[in-house]
């Protein structure tokens, strides 16, 4: 996520180092490069050139402080102004209106009827009752791709298959979420495009409809300044209330989130982060610009681990760890919740100074496979007893996992290490606080 922007941006700043202090000859150079970083990741030219205008302008003259670099500074100053960009504060949903009504909509293949689905089962983990309609009558399958995405979160879906009246679909699924008290209702509609009047007026005659008190637009993010364009001619007939920006897990330079606030002067309120229907985050503007400027973004990493890690488990765990007990099913245990908090490069990128390290490093999701295969190889005695796993053990392990003796030989050593290691930990002042919710791994 801003991979390139980022590296583009740490070597803008570069120029400043060595200097004492930001003077309009070191700035200009500065100011350049940052500029061009922006319009390289897709950023719209005079988005991005008002943004490096304030920069300068809040930069030349600056005196620095001994314990503050040039580039320091900048950085802050830069980190200001993203923020500032991203809209400057997080915001929220709509709680009023019994139900919440929310509108979905957006282009065709934006993602929007996969994302309706992802919105669900974060407000439902929220303790919400949520209800999706599917009222899009156009695109072959789109109703039964949202009835398989409500089984998979347990989340009802109302449906008429024959009724072909978008509008009239809406305004039903309304009167049903009322009937069974349910909490917000998610209308997925169908996706049009800017240019299509008949299907533009039809999204205004459902939002007449049914009033709703959130219309999200989802928007592909690799879609670049076009994303921007179709987000301006959507607003103009709606007046939306949010953007969901999708797929900034994936190879994109960026620009839509750095200029879709500032063309429509909406928030963004969510983003996509990947496939899986829990791959949804609220948009923090602070810590998007934190982790474009390469400092991480532990708060967020923090969330995640809480969202997924129980604290009771958490406990136990401590306790194993105490009396020696930490065993190979554990481990196992506690690989299967790391894995549900998302991309494995990007929850590492979130610790503050390790994203630049890493961003040339190919971290896969399928890491811990070799693992995995290594311990599903072992019996519940093994699992249970790593101690008794001697040589012909090795060699059996190795044959079953499909790896080699050498990597069976790694792996349990590593074991022993990070057991030692957290046992370690645990004794330490304070440490029941510091385990709950930590993944325990190498």
């Amino acid at each position: 996520m801003f991979e390139n922007l980022s590296a583009k941006l740490d070597k803008a700043f570069k120029t400043l180092k060595g200097q004492g202090r930001i003077s309009d000859l070191n700035i200009a150079e500065t100011v350049k490069e940052i500029r061009k970083a922006l319009i390289d990741a897709d950023v719209n030219y005079k988005i991005a050139k008002q943004f490096t205008d304030t920069v300068k302008e809040k930069a030349i003259g600056q005196n620095v402080l001994k314990s503050v670099s040039p580039g320091q500074l900048m950085i802050k100053i830069v980190n200001d102004e993203l923020v500032t960009l991203f809209g400057g504060k997080t915001e929220g949903l709509s709680n009023s209106g019994n139900p919440t009504v929310i509108l979905m909509v957006g282009l065709q293949g934006s993602g929007k009827t996969t994302h309706t689905a992802k919105l669900a089962n974060f407000l439902k983990k929220q303790g919400k009752t949520v209800m999706m309609a599917a009222a899009d009558v156009y695109r072959p399958a789109a109703i039964e791709q949202l009835k398989v995405l409500g089984e998979q979160i347990d989340v009802p879906v109302y449906f008429e298959a024959e009724n072909k009246n978008p509008v009239q679909i809406a305004i039903n699924a309304l009167k049903a979420a009322k009937n069974k008290d349910i909490r917000v209702l998610l209308i997925d509609t169908a996706g049009r495009l800017s240019i299509d009047e008949e299907m533009m007026q039809e999204i205004g005659n459902i939002k007449s409809a049914v009033n709703p008190h959130e219309i999200l637009f989802v928007v592909d993010s690799m879609t670049g300044q076009d994303a921007v364009n179709t987000a301006k001619a959507f607003n103009d007939i709606l007046d939306f209330t949010g953007v969901i920006l999708t797929k900034l897990d994936g190879d994109t330079r960026g620009g839509a989130a750095l200029s879709i606030k500032t063309v429509v002067n909406k928030p963004i309120k969510f983003v996509g982060t990947g496939e899986k229907v829990d791959a949804l985050d609220v948009f923090h503007p602070d810590r998007m610009a934190q982790r474009i400027l390469g400092m991480g973004d532990i708060v967020s990493l923090v969330e995640k681990a809480q969202q997924v890690f129980d604290e009771d488990e958490a406990a136990l765990i401590q306790k194993k760890l105490l009396k020696d007990q930490f065993t190979f099913q554990d481990f196992y245990n506690q690989i299967q919740q790391i894995k549900k908090m998302g991309n494995i490069k990007d929850l590492v990128g979130m610790i503050p100074g390790v994203g630049k390290a890493i961003k040339d490093i190919d971290i896969s999701d399928d890491s811990f496979k070799g693992i995995e295969a290594i311990i599903n190889s072992m019996t519940e005695k093994e699992r249970q007893t790593p101690d008794i796993i001697n040589g012909s053990r090795r060699k059996r392990l190795a044959s079953g996992s499909g790896t080699d003796i050498q990597q069976v030989n790694q792996l349990l050593k590593q074991f022993e290490e990070m057991r030692k290691m957290m046992k370690n930990m645990s004794k330490m002042q304070g440490a029941g606080r510091s385990l709950k919710g930590l993944p325990f791994m190498k």
